[in-house]
């Protein structure tokens, strides 16, 4: 006998957001993160992309992956697991990094939030729980995966700060870029941290699972009068290319996952290196990345500036006419007013002002279309407004 079954009832994990964004989610566009169901785009992709370039947009993070980590040694082991000095970022600041294997090749990147003395939150992309208790072994530290008691969201947008102040919270203004700080909220704790993956002025708000739902409902409320909106994450896409972010699992590889020798990168193959910092005594990788100093890169992750309106998905780089690198993530930035695209070049091609073909294929009513486009190396991405530094921010 056949049994109806909500359609609820055969989705992934939801996080704890779930009731309101599914509410919100016009589109029913689903996506996948981290086991989690999460929204592709609510109503309109462009729409919820200005919404975070105009006004104020909102994503749901929860399924981010996320690791406490505290202990006497909680330093020193990050320090030996990660490419940067992890004794510069203070409490009360968060840290952006990357973790290596021997050979010195990225693990994943992921950001450090150092919470209080011998107490830090590692956020990353992949999972990552026996890479890190592998790595402990020597040290006293406690490694919990608090992935699924943290609820979180993203912010973003030039209105953002003139929200968080809507709602209360008192001398938000004042919080600087990587930044972090704490608010009474609820009978709880609200988190609030000036970071985040758009390349905006944003912030990210965490809270325990029990307050999501009053989060959302608060910050909606004071947001109404700034224009929010929720963003799935094909507007996120288009605002992290447009900003020059990578992401893991579609602009290199993370190492653990590599399956054929050389498709993994280095941090100074993937335009990281200034993760790097050599004068530390001992990390992960530390010898290989030496080596990779002197005997120089087998790739170079750059920038381009693709001339005409077809994104460049998925596209071979040509250099007089022979394939020297690939796409690996390209939209049309609608603030940028540019046609932008990562590679990753074979080197010693790539370098600043080089000049350099994508061979685009594109699809129209079943019809198939290749465009030679010219693309130039740049140094930077065209977006970086100064909003996203400035302390105080600009108010609305």
């Amino acid at each position: 006998m056949k049994t109806s079954m909500n359609s609820d009832e055969t989705m992934m994990l939801t996080t704890p957001f779930h009731s309101r964004i599914a509410a919100a989610c016009e589109l029913n566009c689903w996506g996948s993160w981290a086991g989690y169901t999460t929204p592709n785009a609510y109503t309109d992709v462009e729409l919820e992309y200005f919404a975070i370039r105009s006004a104020t947009g909102v994503f749901d993070l929860s399924p981010m992956n996320k690791y406490r980590i505290t202990g006497p040694d909680a330093e020193a082991y990050l320090n030996r697991l990660v490419t940067r000095d992890v004794s510069k970022i203070r409490v009360g600041r968060v840290g952006y990094t990357v973790w290596c294997n021997d050979a010195g090749q990225v693990m994943d990147d992921g950001t450090i939030f150092h919470l209080a003395d011998n107490d830090y939150r590692l956020c990353a992309y992949a999972r990552a729980i026996d890479w890190l208790q592998w790595s402990a072994l020597g040290f006293d530290v406690s490694i919990v995966d608090e992935s699924d008691e943290v609820a979180a969201l993203a912010v973003q947008g030039p209105t953002s700060c003139a929200v968080l102040q809507a709602m209360g919270l008192a001398d938000i203004e004042q919080l600087k870029p990587f930044g972090l700080t704490h608010f009474d909220f609820e009978g709880g704790s609200l988190m609030v941290s000036r970071t985040g993956f758009t390349g905006d002025l944003g912030y990210e708000l965490w809270v325990t699972p029990d307050l999501a739902e009053a989060l959302w409902d608060r910050l909606f409320a004071a947001g109404e009068p700034h224009i929010i909106k929720p963003f799935g994450t094909d507007a996120l896409e288009m605002a992290r290319i447009e900003a020059g972010f990578v992401q893991a699992g579609v602009d290199f590889v993370p190492a653990e996952s590599a399956v054929r020798n050389g498709r993994s990168r280095s941090p100074f193959e993937l335009g990281l290196g200034w993760l790097v910092d050599m004068d530390k005594p001992v990390f992960n990788g530390r010898k290989a990345l030496q080596r990779e100093q002197v005997e120089g890169s087998r790739y170079r992750f750059v920038l381009l500036d693709v001339e005409g309106n077809k994104p460049a998905n998925h596209s071979f780089i040509l250099k007089n006419g022979k394939q020297v690198g690939t796409v690996t993530s390209a939209a049309w930035c609608p603030t940028a007013k540019t046609n932008f695209a990562f590679a990753q070049v074979q080197a010693p091609h790539g370098a600043p002002g080089d000049a350099l073909v994508a061979e685009i294929y594109y699809q129209r009513e079943l019809q198939w279309t290749r465009v030679l486009a010219p693309c130039r190396v740049i140094e930077a991405p065209l977006f970086n407004p100064p909003r996203r530094r400035t302390t105080p921010p600009a108010g609305f």
